[in-house]
């Protein structure tokens, strides 16, 4: 599609602040977060969400109080969609994403002011798009002589590099400052690249490439076995010309295709990278978290281990070459991607100094590698799993299991996870639960009309995590990983494709709740848990949020009578050098929780005005003070993003 002028709306404009670094934060190598700017959507490039400012401590954090809102209600429709944005702070700037159409916005850091906002119309490549909402945010880039740019990759799969003073797109790159990202992707046979492919979070900027993943749309039912695949392109940071491509699903004569039988490598699709995409600036290395392929509960097409799906994938960023791959599920029929950017950190582990990735999973492990290497930190073991009986299913024997650390969540499904308030509330659950298969990690689904009778397969934690695209947040002075997550099950059916897909299976099926709103297996159904990186063992664990009022109700028990359920939603968090934040996520209420980072204990509550926190937390100084952002969304209302900061 010929790019269309987008319209750019000047307001305001403030004077950058002397004070801050050109591009020298955005760049660092040392893994060590952010201090008075937050220049990238993790903090630093190992997206630690990590700062060292402690203005904000145990003893002031009650006084918190909203220092200003901004509204996303004149961004485009649905403006109450749900805001993943988190905002990134240079130069004395706050530049966010915001509507449907993920306009750039420019904010005064210190008032909420609206400084310029960049539109760009998409038309039909927007109503196609598999990823139509806010995006997460952008990258930023400087070349320290007074050339800052802004990019956004936005829902109809553009990449646009915006001058961060104003808001005008660069001349110099791509056409008029956008690229087409779907020009030099890989074309299936009969799927276009048109409405097959897009983008949610910001690219990865390391030196001067820019690393662009991509997202599908969600593969439950895809209408074919034969899909797009997720390549990761590199991108010229000045021009947007493009350097590499990466192959996901390697062709002929590249590393992997061997693990594709059938010759399936020449039609499978997905095995994106649609999280954040770590990068170590020192190394010239960026660290890919990849999803599953096509798709997500049937693999009978793609015969195979499947490299690169469900793997971590470290690449030269100057070439787009594999430098090592760990791939933490063999052929992934659970729909258990990697959704969380790769933790980077540099601690001392029994005694040595070591360069550490940290890979949060839907199942609920933390694979930790050695980041150089990709070898393990602690051994990691390939264990027997369960095989099914889906006719014509591929399924590996064994699966990797980290020996450290411990699982941050329930997995596998037993008689010791239903639901036991009351005898009797245990006996409906287990009513619910009787109709499916379940057991250990890595029980594969199963047929909606088995011939034992049962529905399809329980599974724990549910395929939209444990863990998912939140992330966690590391501190790197203590060692400290704090992971949230939801306890769920899902109830992975399987029907045959019909008139519905070429594929022979797709999910299909329905669960079951005790209530609306209740699940049927023990809580806490959120919680945070810490996990010491330094040993391997865990340090706490919290439910996120208290138990929901109805839950009482729709179970008719008294409320005194329940223990704290949290709430099934996972939370945004931050941590900084005093502090832990953490706000109760898209499920969650009206609450910013400040904890002891050491303990988990509650340290203040602060009360959100506009809804839930959506977007991830951030931090940043300005003028002396510190301020704590994040999105917002309340039902029916348009999103916000919210400032706090202790009394003037």
């Amino acid at each position: 599609m010929e790019p269309l002028m987008a319209r750019l709306f000047p307001l305001a404009l403030l004077a950058l602040s002397a004070a801050a670094s050109a591009s020298a934060t955005a760049t660092a190598s040392a893994q060590r977060g952010a201090g008075a700017e937050w220049p990238i959507y993790g903090g630093d490039p190992g997206h630690t969400r990590y700062s060292s400012l402690d203005q904000i401590t145990a003893s002031n954090a009650a006084t918190l109080e909203v220092a200003w809102r901004w509204s996303a209600r004149n961004q485009g429709p649905n403006p109450a969609a749900a805001s993943q944005t988190t905002p990134i702070f240079v130069k004395g700037r706050l530049y966010a994403t915001a509507g449907m159409h993920r306009n750039v916005v420019a904010i005064d850091p210190a008032t909420g002011e609206t400084l310029w906002m960049y539109r760009f119309d998409e038309r039909d490549r927007l109503a196609k798009a598999p990823r139509v909402n806010s995006g997460r945010g952008v990258s930023y880039w400087s070349d320290g002589k007074g050339d800052d740019r802004i990019y956004v990759v936005t829902p109809g799969y553009h990449l646009i590099a915006l001058d961060a003073d104003n808001g005008r797109p660069i001349a110099g790159f791509g056409r008029n400052g956008v690229v087409d990202l779907q020009r030099n992707l890989r074309v299936r046979a009969g799927v276009s690249v048109d409405g097959s492919i897009g983008a949610s979070s910001p690219a990865a900027v390391i030196g001067n490439v820019l690393v662009v993943g991509a997202a599908l749309h969600v593969g439950m039912q895809p209408p074919s076995k034969v899909n797009t695949p997720g390549d990761i392109r590199g991108f010229d940071v000045r021009t947007g010309r493009l350097l590499w491509s990466f192959h996901t699903v390697p062709e002929p004569g590249e590393f992997g295709n061997d693990s594709w039988l059938e010759k399936s490598w020449a039609y499978t699709g997905n095995a994106a990278a649609w999280a954040q995409i770590s990068w170590d600036a020192q190394l010239g290395y960026v660290y890919l978290p990849t999803e599953a392929a096509t798709g997500d509960y049937y693999g009978g097409h793609r015969p195979g281990n499947n490299l690169f799906s469900t793997s971590i994938v470290a690449l030269d960023a100057r070439t787009g070459k594999r430098v090592w791959h760990f791939q933490t599920i063999h052929h992934d029929i659970w729909d258990w991607d990697n959704t969380t950017a790769p933790i980077l950190a540099d601690l001392t582990i029994d005694g040595r100094p070591r360069r550490i990735l940290a890979q949060l999973t839907k199942q609920g492990f933390v694979f930790v590698l050695d980041r150089v290497t990709g070898t393990p930190i602690w051994p990691i073991e390939e264990r027997a799993v369960p095989k099914g009986d889906v006719p014509g299913e591929w399924y590996s024997p064994t699966q990797p299991f980290p020996t450290k650390p411990a699982p941050f969540e329930r997995q596998g499904f037993g008689e010791d996870d239903l639901l036991d308030f009351t005898p009797e509330i245990r006996a409906r659950a287990r009513e619910i639960a009787r109709q499916y298969r379940w057991g250990p990690l890595y029980t594969p689904p199963s047929l909606a009309g088995a011939a034992d009778g049962t529905r399809g397969t329980l599974s724990l934690p549910a395929s939209t995590g444990g863990a998912n695209w939140e992330g966690g947040a590391l501190d790197p002075e203590t060692g400290y990983l704090y992971v949230p997550s939801v306890t769920a099950p899902s109830f992975l059916a399987l029907l045959p494709g019909g008139k519905v897909s070429d594929m022979n299976y797709i999910a299909g099926g329905r669960g079951g709740q005790l209530a609306p709103g209740v699940p049927f297996v023990k809580p806490p159904w959120g919680r945070i848990t810490a996990i010491d990186l330094t040993t391997g063992a865990h340090a706490w664990m919290v439910p996120n949020g208290d138990t929901p009022a109805y839950v009482a109700e729709r179970l008719k028990l008294p409320p005194a009578s329940l223990p704290n359920t949290g709430r099934a939603s996972r939370a945004g968090l931050l941590v900084t050098r005093t502090l832990l934040f953490a706000g109760e996520g898209t499920n969650g209420s009206s609450n910013l929780w400040v904890l002891d980072k050491r303990t988990g204990a509650r340290i203040a509550r602060l009360d959100i005005p506009s809804g839930s926190q959506t977007g991830i937390p951030m931090t940043y100084l300005h003028d002396g003070r510190q301020y704590v952002v994040f999105a917002t969304t309340a039902g029916g209302q348009a999103s916000e993003i919210v400032a706090y900061a202790l009394p003037r």
